[in-house]
């Protein structure tokens, strides 16, 4: 492990309360296609470093379950300039219940 950068890393916290664990990367740097099964959070990032949730999806391993280059653009023109990505849901059922968790339908957006 020696000369690799450290991961950053943060947290969001779902309606129900629960923590999920995520890797921050830019925008920029994920490849869609190698993603593989993930929570992801597309995330704008003000000057003042606070994080607000712009979308959330689960991706998965099959081609039909992978996160479309559709999304990122649409991420991207509602403001997004960083994804995080959380990697410990263990099925698609449990990706979905998190995404259905960290989804904010009323109120004020989640943030991190």
């Amino acid at each position: 492990m020696r000369g690799t950068p450290a991961l950053a890393l943060s947290a969001w916290r779902g309606r129900s309360g629960k923590r999920y664990v995520v890797g921050v990367h830019d925008l920029s740097e994920p490849d869609l296609d190698e993603m593989g099964e993930a929570v992801v959070i597309a995330v704008r990032r003000d000057e003042a470093g606070i994080a607000e949730l712009v979308a959330v999806a689960a991706a998965g391993g099959s081609p039909r379950e992978r996160l479309h280059r559709n999304w990122l653009a649409r991420v991207r023109t509602s403001g997004a300039n960083e994804m995080h990505v959380h990697r410990l849901a263990g099925s698609a059922d449990e990706r979905s219940a998190i995404v259905d968790d960290l989804r904010s339908d009323v109120g004020a957006p989640a943030r991190a």
